[in-house]
């Protein structure tokens, strides 16, 4: 008998250890993030600049390289593809091509977003790069100038690879670049059956088609990673860009992005309606207040990156992504003009409503003690307009990376807001 209890003991001892250990891999996998595509709010996001494994996210890069090949004129979408011995021997998902077979690019670019087939993904690496591996290389480059600082790829595919990381935050920008940059291409990932060799392949992604708005984009899954997806979506004139990480299951992933952009989508909304509100003759703000709700600071802060849920009452202080790396696609709304500065690395401390206030926070900054990594920079305040509105951006410019970013980390260990800008980001 004492035996017994004690076998069963072990027993519950060993399955707590394991549900409890279960509990905290996923934790460490998961990573969330949604912005407003338009302005660049974050309206949440929690463990958003951590590294995280992309999986198959890793094929929206893939897709990017090749639509802009397609753009350069190094590849029609009615080029064959040929498949080699090493395309055909990736693992699921996959086509199942075989060696010596061809691939048309366009059904190539179906098969990477609704199939997520790897076999795929080496096909186009070794047409655009030659080997899969120089392919990896310059999609990290490509990367790098789009903004996303924190990635790195090994592959076309995002099969593991212990090197191969990302963040949420990365993800977002890689999805706005997409969309920003190959409207005329977009409409692929809002797809949600691909028909090949006489079957018709469901997408990964069931949100496309059954959630309002949704319109793309990826879904991707590893071990190391947990279920993760990168959605974007539109009502009301309003984009959302949503990346979730890590989730359980498909259904606990999907779930789980489905409230975010409900509550993302009604808190939008609340506003806009306080806003028609307030042009109805309810009295003004007092001018602290006004200023106040004016007043918004980036996002991209270590140790500031949980903003709680979009439920919540809107922030007094509206936390922004940098408004070039992640701003609303031309296409559908009024194409948005920047008066620049000078090109080079910059970085960003805050983005306000008057140009008197940005003027304020450059000076202040201007104040703080980094004289050795900024004396050479020029500031002023930066205008971003959008139809009848007006933001302005307080950015340093003419920087090189190291100083943008030894600059950031200084003021981010004082708790104030900063963000590197690339130069062609």
């Amino acid at each position: 008998m004492a035996a017994s209890r004690i076998a069963i003991l072990v027993l519950a001892l060993t399955a707590l250890a394991f549900a409890s250990g279960t509990a905290l891999a996923q934790a460490e996998r998961y990573a969330v993030f949604v912005a407003d595509m338009e302005t660049g709010e974050v309206l949440h996001a929690r463990r958003a600049d951590a590294p995280r494994f992309p999986a198959s996210l890793t094929k929206m890069m893939t897709l990017y390289m090749l639509f802009e090949a397609e753009r350069d004129g190094r590849i029609t979408l009615d080029d064959m593809l040929p498949v080699s011995a090493e395309a055909a021997s990736r693992p699921a998902s996959r086509l199942g091509l075989a060696e010596g077979a061809e691939i048309r690019a366009e059904d190539a670019v179906r098969a990477l977003i609704i199939a997520s087939a790897n076999d795929v993904a080496v096909v186009v690496a070794e047409h655009l790069g030659g080997t899969e591996t120089a392919f990896a290389e310059a999609m990290t480059e490509r990367a790098r100038r789009l903004g996303l600082t924190a990635t790195t790829f090994r592959n076309a595919s995002g099969l593991p690879d212990p090197l191969q990381r990302t963040t949420a935050r990365d993800m977002a920008r890689l999805a706005y670049a997409l969309q920003r940059d190959f409207p005329e291409r977009y409409h692929y990932f809002a797809e949600t059956r691909f028909a090949w060799n006489g079957r018709s392949i469901p997408s990964h992604n069931t949100l496309v088609g059954n959630m309002r708005g949704v319109d793309g984009l990826k879904t991707g899954y590893i071990r190391a990673s947990g279920f993760n997806v990168a959605l974007t979506a539109g009502r009301h004139e309003r984009r959302l860009v949503a990346i979730i990480m890590g989730g359980a299951s498909p259904a606990v992933r999907d779930a789980h992005a489905r409230e975010l952009l409900e509550a993302a989508f009604a808190t939008l909304d609340a506003r806009d309606q306080g806003r028609l509100l307030a042009r109805l003759d309810v009295p003004r703000l007092n001018p602290i207040r006004e200023q106040e709700l004016l007043t918004a600071e980036l996002a991209g802060l270590p140790g500031r990156t949980e903003q709680g849920s979009a439920r919540s009452a809107p922030p007094v202080r509206v936390e922004l992504a940098d408004a070039d790396s992640l701003a609303a696609p031309a296409a559908p709304a009024p194409e948005i003009s920047v008066l620049s500065l000078p090109r080079g690395w910059s970085i960003q401390v805050g983005a306000y409503g008057s140009e008197a206030a940005a003027r304020a926070r450059l000076e202040t900054v201007s104040a703080m003690g980094l004289e050795d990594l900024i004396s050479g920079a020029r500031y002023a305040p930066e205008p971003l307009e959008r139809g009848a509105t007006r933001l302005w951006r307080a950015r340093f410019a003419g920087l090189d990376v190291d100083a943008a970013r030894a600059a950031c980390a200084r003021l981010q260990a004082r708790g104030e807001a900063c963000f590197t800008v690339a130069p062609d980001a």
